[in-house]
């Protein structure tokens, strides 16, 4: 894993602009401390920081190929290398200098072109100069494990893993200078976005002039040119499954122990993070069968109803592996937060990433990788919300009209009344009422708390596109096709990326792999939901595989208690940031403050909402007033000289 910077210049003076790339990779060192590296010709100066894994002594970056007419910088692992490698040799006579996946995207680009980028299998951001052609390729994963920020100005265009990397380097960019008009020009429909749905969700970012290139795309600029974006991956859901039940079942443990086996490949050890739920005790137990002394690493607080420590210490005794705790406090979270949201980039205010942030550090003083579950949920149909459509499916039958009635006669009823979010959401179509896990701010509450509140601003800016290609589809199918687009690219691949590698540790998700999604799309809809359960084809696959206490266990994730602590030892904390903030002209504080209190007198649970206006706030101290400047540690283990 690693730290790329890609600038293309529009008057041939790259040369010239190699310091300031450099300059600006330093606040991305954590991302790959293991070298640094910068190269340049007229048009293009490129920077990277190297995290190692694979061919160790030789794969260095930026990395050259074809007499150097290809330069590469490349954020990732490409899982499938080793059979790339092979094929170009035997069908093109492909020769290597290194033993790596760096120079396999190299020579596949060399004789596939952008076609090649449907080959790799893996986790990727990577820019490719074409010495040759004078055209800058790049491209990002189909799920976007992997970010990659983009910002255009007069003296070019650049690309970056970390977005603070390109707010460093506006000034070469032509766009002002750092802390000028860029890091004060936000974007109101991204912060509105942020209070709906607790991240921003892409391609935008909070500063306006940054964007995010998107998932599953791939990208041409040649210099002077506009950035030209191709999609070349689509998730798509059908219900074609044609096999019987247990070979669907036997498919599905095949492809997901083929994804870990392929995950494993490395020249450092790896672990694996453990939550006590059935996905991440699928993915260990898959591991230790090709790493037996693997470790894992589960992370809890000490409050009942809080921590998986237990389950999670059950399940890595039952699957054999040495097993790592790391309990968190609530003055632990509080002192860590600003360098947390600093990591971040862009806000996201899921409290689950901050003990992600402490069990991440200490994995990495232990190992370089882990293992973990990400994306199992949105490919097998594992969140509790897509029952919905089943039991909303009274509703459909009644007249459009009446359901509007009923809609608005929910609103007359109390607040917590049984049955009031039910006629509410009943009333609704699928394409209204659902747009991703998190729903932090409704749109009638965001009009009490947000300054530049428009009223023409929904969801739906984000959800609409999506539906209307999911519009064949069954609803579940649907759910899970947005979710894809905006919960996990927006929340759960964020805090995964940002947080591991804030602490110089590669994180790999077996189940986002495409031969793992090529048999979970096919699923039929019994196959996701069925006797009570969710992920039922995955549960059934994975019998013989996870220990029996796991198999049916609902997951419960790294929960953290803060509708506690904001009533009692996080309130005076809460409170100084709100007083301190400089974002009255964004968001009313004196709202937030009412909020807070009304919270902390009980018996309303605000936390989510209180917890996503703080995480905003100390983002705006930190990036917008540059009040607050955490203190940036050293990488979490010693740099290889």
């Amino acid at each position: 894993m690693c730290g790329l910077l890609g600038l293309l210049t529009a008057g041939a003076d790259a040369a010239a602009r190699t310091e300031p790339v450099a300059a600006a990779m330093r606040c991305a060192r954590h991302r790959g401390p293991d070298e640094s590296g910068t190269w340049n010709d007229a048009d293009v100066a490129f920077g990277f920081n190297r995290l190692s894994f694979i061919d160790i002594e030789h794969s260095h970056q930026p990395m050259s190929y074809a007499e150097g007419r290809y330069t590469i910088v490349f954020n990732g692992e490409i899982y499938n290398y080793l059979e790339l490698r092979d094929e170009l040799t035997q069908q093109y006579g492909a020769r290597f200098a290194t033993e790596g996946d760096t120079e396999a995207i190299l020579a596949a680009y060399h004789y596939w072109g952008p076609a090649a980028v449907g080959r790799l299998r893996g986790m990727f951001a990577f820019l490719i100069w074409d010495a040759q052609e004078r055209v800058l390729f790049g491209a990002r994963d189909p799920f976007g494990i992997k970010p990659l920020f983009v910002a255009t100005g007069p003296a070019g265009v650049a690309f970056a893993s970390e977005k603070k990397s390109l707010l460093e380097m506006a000034p070469a960019l032509g766009l002002g200078g750092a802390g000028g008009g860029v890091t004060a020009d936000l974007d109101p429909a991204a912060l509105h976005h942020y209070l709906l749905l607790q991240y921003v969700p892409e391609p935008a970012t909070l500063h306006r002039a940054i964007r995010r290139v998107e998932s599953g795309t791939h990208l041409t600029v040649r210099p002077g040119g506009e950035v030209e974006y191709e999609r070349y991956f689509t998730p798509t859901f059908h219900s074609g499954a044609a096999a019987g039940p247990a070979a669907l079942h036997s498919r599905i443990a095949e492809a997901l122990a083929d994804s870990v086996a392929k995950h494993m490949r490395a020249d450092v050890t790896v672990g694996a993070f453990l939550s006590g739920g059935i996905d991440s005790t699928a993915i260990a137990a898959l591991a230790k069968r090709h790493n037996p002394d693997l470790i894992t690493f589960t992370t809890g607080f000490e409050r009942e109803g809080y921590s998986e420590v237990d389950v999670a210490a059950e399940s890595a005794a039952a699957i054999g592996v040495r097993h790592v705790i790391r309990t968190v406090k609530a003055d632990e979270m509080m002192a860590a937060l600003p360098l947390i949201v600093w990591y971040l980039d862009d806000p996201v205010a899921d409290p689950a990433l901050v003990p992600l942030w402490f069990i991440a550090r200490e994995a990495r003083q232990h190992v370089k990788v882990v293992l973990s579950g990400e994306g199992a949920d949105e490919l097998f149909g594992g969140y509790t919300i897509y029952h919905e459509p089943l039991s909303l499916a009274p509703f459909e039958k009644v007249p459009g009209a009446v359901r509007g009635l009923l809609g608005r006669a929910s609103t007359h009823l109390p607040e917590g009344m049984r049955g009031k979010d039910l006629l509410r959401r009943g009333a609704l179509q699928l394409e209204e009422r659902y747009y991703g896990n998190a729903r932090i701010f409704r749109d009638e509450h965001l009009a009490g708390i947000l300054r530049q509140y428009d009223p023409r601003r929904s969801h739906t800016e984000i959800t609409a596109a999506h539906y209307r290609d999911s519009a064949a589809w069954d609803p579940v199918s649907r759910m899970q096709h947005v979710d894809l687009f905006t919960w996990l690219r927006g929340d759960i691949l964020v805090k995964a990326d940002k947080m591991t590698m804030a602490n110089s540790l590669e994180l790999r998700v077996p189940f986002l792999d495409p031969e793992v999604f090529a048999v979970a799309s096919g699923l039929p809809l019994s196959q996701k939901l069925a006797e009570g359960t969710t992920k039922y084809a995955l549960r059934r696959a994975l019998e013989g595989i996870v220990p029996p206490h796991v198999l049916h266990r609902r997951k419960l994730g790294f929960p953290v208690p803060i509708r506690h602590w904001l009533r009692d030892e996080m309130y005076q904390w809460a409170r100084d940031i709100i007083r301190d903030s400089q974002a009255d002209h964004l968001v009313d504080l004196s709202a937030v403050q009412r909020m807070l209190d009304a919270h902390r007198a009980g018996p309303v649970d605000h936390s989510r909402r209180i917890w996503t206006l703080l995480v905003f706030l100390l983002w705006h101290g930190i990036f917008v007033e540059q009040r607050i400047r955490p203190e940036i540690p050293e990488p979490a283990y010693p740099v290889r000289p």
